[in-house]
């Protein structure tokens, strides 16, 4: 698979002050907030566990968190998404984890150290991480909602990949696009079965190392398929030549030729030079 080493990625919008570092005052706002969501969480567990899901109302989970019912909804859409109030920050953990990785690794390794970021939402509370999970397992509904929440990493990441991937390089036969798409993919099942592996033998053991061992499965498995659509076209040609008029270099590269290649002869050309 041919990624680009750097590609900027499409300006969000954001305030004229979103790059400013966070203040004591926003700080304190959103550890509040984050409080908030839990405690709204842990009491929408306790009756969920107590009186059962169905027969459960928002307005007993506010009154249980000693809350006003419109409180509830500026927390939460939905009784459901009150079991998984961490989700949301955990997911901008993640994407500030990709923002800011460095120019040179490899795309894949990013999106590893990105999901690890849900690894450790979930290892931070391992007692509420196994009652939540068993509490899923009874209730479909619940279960539904914890799916849609795993599909937000998995597009995040999915995009990531794709953002990184050179399409100029995109030659007949060549599956680079679908590779990424599975990649990502294999990177949150690989994260997802070693999560509930861990859940079900109530939290025991190092779940970041078994991590790193699933992990470096996916790497194996991708390293050795990735770009396996270019070879089985059997063109050997350079992605770009480099020749020498006077004191100037020219380069002349193929339409499809992968940027960092492209690079990689020019570098190399301009060593030679110096020699």
């Amino acid at each position: 698979m041919q990624y680009l080493p750097h590609m900027s990625q499409p300006a969000r919008p954001q305030s004229s002050d979103a790059s400013d570092p966070p203040t004591p005052g926003t700080r304190r706002a959103a550890a509040q907030r984050l409080k908030m969501r839990r405690e709204l969480s842990a009491a929408a567990m306790e009756l969920f566990a107590t009186k059962g899901y169905e027969a459960t109302t928002v307005d007993e989970i506010a009154a249980a968190a000693g809350v006003a019912r419109r409180t509830f909804f500026r927390h939460f859409r939905s009784k459901e998404e009150a079991i998984f109030p961490d989700h949301d920050d955990t997911l901008v953990r993640a994407e500030a984890v990709l923002d800011a990785a460095p120019p040179h690794e490899n795309p894949l390794d990013t999106v590893c150290r990105g999901i690890k970021e849900v690894m450790r939402m979930y290892a931070s509370a391992p007692a509420v991480s196994v009652a939540r999970y068993r509490l899923t397992r009874e209730v479909p509904t619940l279960r539904e909602a914890e799916i849609a929440s795993v599909a937000r990493y998995e597009r995040l990441f999915t995009r990531y990949l794709l953002g990184h991937f050179d399409e100029g390089a995109h030659r007949e036969g060549d599956d680079d696009p679908l590779l990424a798409e599975v990649a990502a993919s294999a990177v949150v099942t690989a994260h997802n079965h070693v999560l509930r592996r861990w859940l079900r033998a109530g939290a025991e053991g190092d779940v970041e190392t078994q991590l790193d061992h699933a992990f470096e499965i996916v790497r194996e498995t991708f390293g050795a398929g990735i770009g396996a659509g270019r070879a089985a076209t059997g063109e050997s040609a350079a992605p770009a030549t480099v020749s020498r008029e006077g004191e100037v270099l020219v380069a002349v590269a193929r339409t499809d030729a992968p940027l960092d290649e492209v690079m990689r002869t020019i570098r190399k050309a301009l060593k030679d030079q110096r020699r």
